[in-house]
């Protein structure tokens, strides 16, 4: 069973989310409390790849109230836990031009902290214009179709 913590609205605004992967956490001893009581921000975090490894920057988790001097680095980078070869091919991916590697949800699985990330490719003004016209006909729509029955 899942708890979502947060999601990252801003991602599939900015960006055309491709192809999705789920990631384990590294974390330190008081983040797993702090995301477990809901206390978490994906808003301006974004992956980057070093020496094989990814990591997750500018997630932002606030320190545990009941945590004494060993609490956490609020934005600290931390670890992504994905396989070789998901790695290989998001950095591969990466390396192309206008491909990026974005958080979009923040959740609990078996009592594990979970980051699921997408592949995405970024929007122009646009695009962004044309999406949010989709959306409001297809809330007329919906709206026409609920008051006519």
């Amino acid at each position: 069973m899942r708890k979502v913590i947060t999601y990252n609205r801003k991602a599939s605004h900015d960006y055309f989310l491709e192809e999705r992967f789920e990631a384990g956490l590294v974390l330190q001893g008081t983040e797993i409390k702090a995301i477990r009581k809901g206390h978490a921000q994906l808003k301006d975090a974004y992956i980057s790849f070093k020496d094989g490894e990814a990591y997750i920057k500018m997630m932002h988790v606030p320190p545990y109230e009941f945590g004494n001097r060993f609490n956490h680095d609020e934005t600290r980078d931390r670890k992504l836990l994905l396989h070789k070869s998901e790695i290989q091919k998001l950095t591969q991916k990466v390396k192309l031009k206008g491909y990026t590697v974005v958080p979009t949800s923040l959740y609990l699985e078996k009592g594990m902290a979970k980051l699921e990330i997408a592949l995405a490719k970024g929007k122009d003004l646009h695009d962004k214009r044309n999406a949010e016209k989709e959306k409001d006909a297809k809330r007329e729509i919906e709206k026409a179709l609920k008051n006519h029955y």
